[in-house]
């Protein structure tokens, strides 16, 4: 069953956009932009594909839960979990998507590169990554903000089991010594394979089962904690409000009411605050949503994406 979907991240591209377009913004914070919006497109895709795989095969099942795209903060840490798969025996996948699309090599000590453009980059490790966030989500439990039931007079304890996510369709270069949880990284298409293997098999353990009931209204509890992070990307940037304009013409000519005749500005046409072209330009380019007109970065809030 799936539980959470991942949260939307296009406002967030479309804020960069505005901003890396302004005209104030110098090209060293441009290309910072620019390359924080490739970022996140890329971290959308490897979530997408994980999403994808893991929903094919857990989302139609009354015995899985799926949650996608977790922020839970917790006695003042903080873990992001891409995913989480969750069965009736309280076992949990907690899983770290990369997407490596050239791959990923991992040496001898545990030292994770990724390659762009054929050359080796040093990158933190996804292993550690993920055992933080299992950390986090173990203190998560023992504080008892999630209801766990009873088996036998005792409290299932969930077990939690860690992986790492990479692209079916990137290489994974692996050490010929023994890493510590370098079993943990497979390629995507490999998950339902791994966790079949990781699954407990004691027959005994038939005494941790819960209904399809008890997993979902966990799974919920699970979700209920996610909070969201906004940024506040002009200021990450050191981008200050936007300036008042002279008269622009450029591009696409603004339609009746946009401009201030008096004043040579652009305004917005819900609350008559000053924008800049950057702003009123990413509004022209997005007639189907603004209905042609110009708004304010907090009146375009209002419209639907």
């Amino acid at each position: 069953m799936l539980i959470k979907s991942a949260d939307d991240k296009t406002s967030d591209i479309d804020t960069l956009t505005s901003l890396a377009a302004r005209p104030d913004v110098s090209s060293e914070t441009r290309q910072r932009i620019e390359q924080e919006i490739r970022n996140i497109q890329a971290g959308v895709r490897g979530e997408r594909d994980a999403a994808y795989e893991i929903d094919f095969i857990y989302k139609a099942s009354n015995n899985w839960a799926v949650i996608h795209d977790l922020r839970i903060e917790h006695e003042g840490r903080v873990a992001q979990i891409d995913h989480l798969v969750i069965n009736r025996m309280l076992e949990i996948w907690l899983c770290e998507s990369k997407h490596f699309s050239e791959g990923v090599s991992i040496n001898e000590h545990g030292e994770f590169s990724a390659f762009y453009g054929g050359k080796p980059r040093g990158v933190a490790s996804p292993i550690e990554q993920n055992r933080k966030h299992a950390s986090v989500l173990d203190a998560l439990f023992r504080s008892h903000r999630i209801e766990i039931p009873n088996r036998l007079g005792f409290t299932i304890t969930p077990k939690i089991n860690c992986v790492v996510l990479i692209s079916k369709n990137a290489r994974i270069s692996r050490p010929k010594t023994k890493v510590d949880r370098i079993d943990s990284i497979i390629k995507v298409d490999q998950l339902k394979v791994h966790i079949e293997k990781s699954m407990d098999s004691n027959p005994l353990s038939i005494g941790r089962v819960i209904g399809s009931d008890a997993l979902e209204k966990i799974a919920r509890s699970i979700a209920a904690t996610h909070q969201p992070l906004s940024f506040n990307w002009a200021a990450r940037f050191g981008v200050v409000d936007a300036p008042i304009q002279s008269t622009p013409v450029e591009a696409t000519k603004p339609s009746e009411g946009e401009v201030d005749k008096s004043l040579g500005k652009l305004f917005c046409a819900s609350c008559k605050a000053n924008v800049s072209f950057a702003v009123a330009k990413f509004c022209w380019h997005h007639k189907s949503r603004f209905d042609g007109k110009v708004y304010c970065m907090e009146c375009q809030s209002n419209f639907p994406k």
